[in-house]
């Protein structure tokens, strides 16, 4: 994989487009980053810059339009309250070295200058605990063991499963409400039995979750990008 910038192509917000030459790509494609605004534009190896940018421009009011979706950043202030894992909790500095919670508000100690990187380790944290508790439990019920369960910053997948059994997720996800999070632990969980996403998989992803996961599916689409609001730099 190359990664290319040049004066040349085409700039969204006073920022030029990111392109990457892929070998295994065959169409051009576009993806706005909704944590930053970044633009990438994947290329198959031998496609034409000129005609790519001149696609780029045809394609302007799309991106424009998923820029203007990025909301503008939340930072995690003393006070603030937030929705995790469908409770609202409030968090609020305390003398102590160690962040703790009790009931609905999380006292976060140590450096007040430190207060917005230790609520995000926090969140990290309750993230990784609430996700590997639930991937395990859904995965006892398919019947399939998990290897590792992780949390990240991804960038374009809320969750992954790797074929050694890894499944990795975002950890925004513990910002979402409950539905949508047990609707990506499920669908990464089929994908221990279905490494696709054919008929089979499908209907297991189904079963797992006890209701069709077009709702959830359709939270992400319409309120995903507010989840990146929160921790960005």
């Amino acid at each position: 994989m190359k990664t290319i910038f040049s004066k040349a192509e085409p700039q969204f917000a006073g920022k030029p487009v990111k392109v990457v030459r892929h070998a295994a790509a065959r169409v051009m494609r576009l993806r706005v980053d909704p944590r930053d605004g970044a633009v990438r534009l994947t290329l198959p190896r031998r496609a034409s810059l000129r005609h790519a940018y001149a696609w780029v421009e045809t394609q302007r009011p799309w991106v424009e339009a998923q820029l203007a979706r990025i909301p503008s950043r939340t930072a995690f202030a003393p006070g603030m309250t937030l929705d995790v894992a469908g409770e609202t909790l409030t968090f609020i500095p305390a003398t102590t070295r160690v962040t703790r919670r009790d009931g609905a508000v999380v006292y976060v100690g140590g450096n007040p200058a430190l207060f917005e990187a230790r609520v995000l380790r926090w969140l990290k944290a309750e993230a990784r605990r609430v996700l590997d508790a639930e991937t395990r439990a859904i995965a006892a019920e398919a019947g399939v063991t998990v290897a590792c369960v992780s949390v990240s910053d991804t960038r374009s997948r809320w969750g992954s499963c790797s074929a050694n059994g890894d499944i990795r997720y975002s950890w925004r996800l513990i910002l979402a409400p409950p539905f949508v999070r047990r609707s990506t632990v499920a669908h990464e969980v089929a994908h221990r039995v279905h490494m696709n996403h054919g008929p089979a998989f499908k209907a297991l992803e189904r079963k797992l979750l006890g209701e069709s996961p077009a709702g959830a599916r359709a939270w992400l689409r319409t309120h995903g990008a507010s989840l990146h609001q929160y921790g960005r730099p």
